[in-house]
């Protein structure tokens, strides 16, 4: 990793513009989908490539998309169950890197993160930098592009709480299109990047951090009591790192090769977000967690527990993790069929119980899950 440093006459205020080539991660050479996914699962690609640049990124999309070619685009794989069949036509893996700051003592750190960066690579530099604010995001799999379609989140925190501005490729008007946070109309684990779904390519993030070795207000319970403190104080960022990387360990939610637990997507089933009649039509132990305009969130995970679903639930390749019922893991060779099985029996299962249908988090591509029976 190269650092060039190269600070500007300002006096209290110089500004130190700071450049990273970071080193290509490695991808494997490989059209099968199941190599490129966390879930270790997906067929072939009709044609595969790896773009390393920006101009190579932006120039695959934009022919697929003047021959009227699918295409899709892959960062890290981590949010996503691909089908069986694969996918017909080119997948374009996102391996451009790259990170540019310039950083003040007044005015923090502005950074720009290319979107093919690993994002777990990415925080724990800002962590060293001592650029405050994404600590809690650690452990999360995949790139850095692809975190503000998911408005990606854990623990109390989300990434549109530190992105300045998101640059795109405009897949339908041919051009480059760069959208301020307050354009990018981020919502619980939504973008208008989500809401319009293929239409924007995330070329390059941007994030305004304050420099500090604090981190953010701690805003979770169980995270405020694994660091011995209250939500609402500040811990080091180096410990908040690692008191969340010891949590998600502990559900299987960072990748480990040994681990199926960890062969998994991640939390395949949003929390969902009820009206009033709905909240209240919850039995009176359920979470309530209130949200914009009046609403209520509850956890999907103790629904689906309280639907009669434990952990490690399943009898066979694709079971609920042993650790964590909102994950669906592959124990070694399950199929996307038996993924979506799998899924569509938990949605079920939980509406049939509390009346409240559970809506998929991953992005489902080849694949759906059926209507309920």
């Amino acid at each position: 990793m190269a650092d060039d440093t190269a600070g500007t006459d300002g006096g209290a205020c110089a500004v130190d513009r700071v450049t990273l080539d970071t080193p290509a991660p490695p991808i494997p050479d490989t059209p099968v989908l199941a190599r490129h996914t966390t879930l270790r699962v997906g067929g072939p690609a009709e044609r595969f490539v790896v773009a390393r640049t920006e101009r190579e990124l932006i120039d695959v999309v934009a022919d697929c998309d003047h021959r009227g070619e699918p295409v899709l685009v892959l960062g890290g794989g981590s949010n996503l169950l691909i089908g069986d069949d694969g996918f017909p036509g080119t997948v374009v893996r996102v391996g451009t890197t790259g990170i540019r700051a310039d950083v003040s003592d007044c005015g923090g750190a502005a950074v720009r993160v290319a979107a093919g960066e690993n994002w777990d690579t990415f925080v724990a530099h800002a962590v060293a930098q001592e650029w405050s604010g994404v600590e809690m995001l650690s452990g999360i799999p995949g790139s850095v592009g692809a975190t503000p379609i998911q408005n990606v989140g854990a623990y109390g925190s989300d990434v549109a709480q530190t992105i300045t501005a998101v640059r795109t490729w405009d897949r339908r008007e041919r051009t480059q299109r760069t959208f301020p946070v307050t354009d990018c109309g981020f919502g619980y684990r939504t973008s208008r990047f989500k809401q319009e779904p293929g239409r924007y390519l995330v070329l390059e993030v941007g994030f305004q951090f304050p420099l500090g070795s604090l981190g953010a207000p701690i805003a979770y319970a169980e995270l405020a009591g694994r660091l011995d403190t209250v939500p609402g104080r500040r811990v080091d960022a180096a410990r908040v790192r690692e008191a969340v990387l010891e949590i998600r360990r502990g559900k299987g939610m960072v990748l480990d090769e040994a681990d199926h637990d960890s062969w998994s997507a991640g939390s395949f089933f949003t929390n969902p977000i009820l009206d009033e009649q709905q909240a209240a039509a919850l039995p009176p132990e359920a979470p309530r967690f209130p949200d914009a305009g009046g609403r209520v969130k509850t956890s999907a995970a103790w629904l689906i527990q309280h639907a009669g679903f434990a952990k490690g639930h399943g009898d066979g390749e694709a079971r609920l993790s042993t650790k964590h019922v909102l994950a669906l893991t592959n124990r070694g060779a399950a199929s996307a069929s038996d993924l979506v099985a799998l899924a569509a029996e938990v949605r079920d299962g939980v509406e049939e119980r509390f009346g409240i249908r559970l809506v998929p988090e991953v992005n489902l591509v080849g694949v759906a899950l059926p209507d309920l029976k």
